[in-house]
């Protein structure tokens, strides 16, 4: 059991000579990436630590026990011990998804609803802010369309973590979010107090670590200037500032006006350009990729209903998890967590029975 160990501890103890030496932290993008690895293959070494010590002290206590049946008691606990530290290091032991210690890129965007959707949209942005704020991560918004009541017709934000341990990194846990968000509720423009629905839909991108790690020619870029216009066409500067880059051999198309320079514009629009190529590899690296890889549940199709909030229930339900609770209004304030622990438990479920199909 667990004959993958051996061929990881000696890749930690080979990381472990390369961290050492100064000239690799001259290369910002390589010192992230090997000390990624590090953290999480450091975290395999200590669980198969324990794992080894749980069964020693197991056996110790079988041995003792036949002496002196007082240590009999302890066996029960030792062996239900055994059993957690072995299921938390078979866990680690998933193949973990390359780009879990990634920032993210999101993009909320208004769906069937108009006014009302976009409203939820707002507060979608709200809610993962609040999410974010609990998990010491920090955002910006890059760009962002309001609607005529307050809302977002469409807003664009990143999310960037400090962490090392890729479990612990952005796009582990917000990439489970991208789909389409339903929300039942009585609209603020409803008179008759009638529930309705709407959906919002929301994109994730991994966010490439430096601009060089995705390649942009430049002659395979087309980019339109215009004037920026805020909620109902009104023009929001007298200037040309806002930027629309095309990227000819993807058909890719990036739009930024949130800043009032030309330049800023372009570069925000630039970060999410690569970002979004950066995912259309990814995706089509997860088309070829064996199950065990990819993600079960995040799936490509941005048309999928993943979520329903109720608020006249006060229920939020995730369709995919068939995870359930009666405390939207915690959620909506960024108590998140559980749900998205949901995605990820569900995740690691179904891939571990691909990797128990595929062994056996």
């Amino acid at each position: 059991m667990f004959e993958s160990v051996a061929t990881l501890l000696a890749e930690l103890e080979d990381l472990q000579t390369q961290l050492s030496d100064p000239d690799v932290f001259a290369d910002a993008a390589r010192a992230k990436k090997l000390n990624r690895r590090y953290a999480e293959l450091n975290k395999i070494a200590t669980a198969y630590t324990n794992w080894q010590q749980a069964g020693e002290d197991l056996d110790a206590a079988r041995e003792l026990a036949r002496e002196d049946e007082a240590f009999a008691a302890e066996v029960p606990s030792l062996e239900e011990h055994l059993v957690e530290v072995q299921e938390s290091l078979r866990r680690l032991l998933i193949p973990r998804d390359p780009d879990d210690g990634r920032d993210v890129i999101m993009e909320i965007k208004g769906g069937e609803g108009g006014a009302e959707s976009a409203l939820f949209a707002a507060d979608l942005l709200r809610m993962y802010m609040h999410y974010a704020e609990s998990k010491g991560w920090k955002y910006e918004i890059l760009d962002r369309t309001e609607s005529d009541l307050g809302g977002y017709k469409d807003v664009q934000v990143a999310f960037k973590s400090n962490a090392t341990d890729p479990s612990q990194g952005v796009w582990a846990h917000l990439k489970y979010e991208g789909g389409v968000h339903r929300v039942q509720r009585v609209p603020a423009t409803e008179s008759q107090g009638r529930i309705h629905t709407s959906t919002t839909g929301v994109l994730v991108f991994p966010e490439a670590d430096e601009p060089e790690e995705v390649e942009i020619n430049q002659n395979d870029l087309k980019i339109d200037v215009y004037r920026s216009s805020g909620p109902g066409g009104q023009s929001v500067n007298t200037t040309d500032s806002a930027v629309r880059i095309t990227h000819l051999p993807t058909g890719i198309v990036v739009a930024m006006q949130n800043e009032k320079s030309q330049l800023q514009n372009k570069e925000a629009g630039m970060r999410v350009l690569r970002a979004r190529i950066l995912a259309r590899y990814q995706e089509e690296a997860d088309a070829v990729s064996s199950a065990a890889r990819k993600s079960q549940i995040r799936t490509m199709d941005r048309s999928e209903r993943i979520r329903t909030y109720n608020f006249p229930e006060n229920r939020i339900a995730d369709h995919r998890t068939g995870y359930k609770a009666y405390n939207l209004d915690q959620v909506m304030n960024g108590a998140l967590e559980p749900v998205i622990d949901s995605c990820i438990r569900f995740d690691e479920e179904a891939r571990l029975a691909d990797i128990g199909d595929t062994e056996g």
